[in-house]
């Protein structure tokens, strides 16, 4: 050891098992690849894919051959999958997990197989790379001290304009992902709880070959995105290819929306407001007790 060399990782786990390693994949380009990931590939016992499909392709764009077992590790089959793999492990073989882009267990398949490895006393890494919550929060130009990941915002109305209405005082930059079919209504309803003036970046393909990122406030983006927005598919003069800065909003492919949080001066405004309000109110409840005393 001090001869200055970098060894390899120790590649068992506890006891003889093997090892769980989670790896990023690229968000759009696969040259985006580490070396390491490569490797990885090229090691790995078993081989857990989202889309096994696209693993194989990436395996060829990258020139990697697959020597281990590959199965299907997608969000319905997930639990049970779990399960399966856990014994892979204890059987003392290193099994590798990748979703379709982007870093397993980060709203894909990942978190129940680690929970589990975990509990049984597996040793667990990761192949650290692309994920697109940090590269839409890098390019935001929103603050990036502190910041919260929202995923998928709920499906269900109820749930979400609840969760959009705890959100709307919260101090820290919200990264959300966000279907483009749904993205509209969803800037729609962020109006309502943060106000048409907050400030938000819809970041749409990244890395991809038709990257957009859009900045604006929450009521301009919402404008944008509508289906009746000139130049958007769903209008009727879309498909004429209608463009123009105000109204270009083809919402196609991987939707990241990164939206920031509520001023901070206005946050501490709001802190002081409510001491005050909570002042004014143990002093008068403090004058009515002594004028029913007298």
């Amino acid at each position: 050891m001090g001869n200055g060399q970098v060894t390899e990782p120790m590649r068992a786990g506890h006891s003889g098992s093997g090892l769980l390693t989670v790896a990023a994949v690229p968000i759009g380009r696969a040259e985006d690849a580490s070396q390491r990931l490569g490797a990885e590939l090229e090691s790995a016992d078993v081989i857990a894919a989202e889309d096994t499909r696209r693993l194989r392709r990436l395996a060829a764009t990258l020139n990697v051959r697959i020597t281990g077992r590959v199965v299907s590790y997608y969000d319905v089959i997930e639990a049970r999958r779990a399960a399966e793999l856990v014994t892979e492990l204890q059987a003392g073989r290193d099994v590798l997990v990748v979703t379709d882009a982007g870093m397993p267990g980060i709203s894909d398949p990942g978190y129940r197989l680690v929970a589990a490895a975990a509990a049984a006393g597996i040793r667990i890494t990761a192949v650290p790379g692309p994920s697109a919550v940090t590269t839409a929060l890098a390019v935001s130009g929103l603050p990036t001290d502190r910041f919260c990941f929202e995923g998928f915002p709920p499906r269900k109305t109820g749930e979400r304009e609840r969760r959009f209405a705890d959100l709307a005082a919260d101090a820290r930059t919200q990264v959300f992902f966000e279907s483009p079919r749904r993205l509209a209504a969803t800037l729609a309803e962020l109006c309502r709880s943060h106000g048409d003036d907050r400030a938000a970046v819809v970041c749409r393909e990244l890395t991809k070959v038709h990257e957009e990122i859009r900045r604006g406030t929450l009521a301009e983006l919402a404008a944008w995105a509508a289906p009746s927005a000139p130049g958007n598919p769903a209008h009727p003069a879309g498909a004429s290819g209608a463009s123009g800065a105000s109204g270009s909003g083809r919402v196609r492919g991987e939707i990241t929306l990164v939206v920031a949080g509520v001023a901070r001066a206005a946050v501490k405004a709001a802190a002081r407001e409510a001491a005050r309000e909570a002042r004014r109110a143990v002093r008068h409840q403090a004058g009515a007790g002594i004028i029913g005393d007298v």
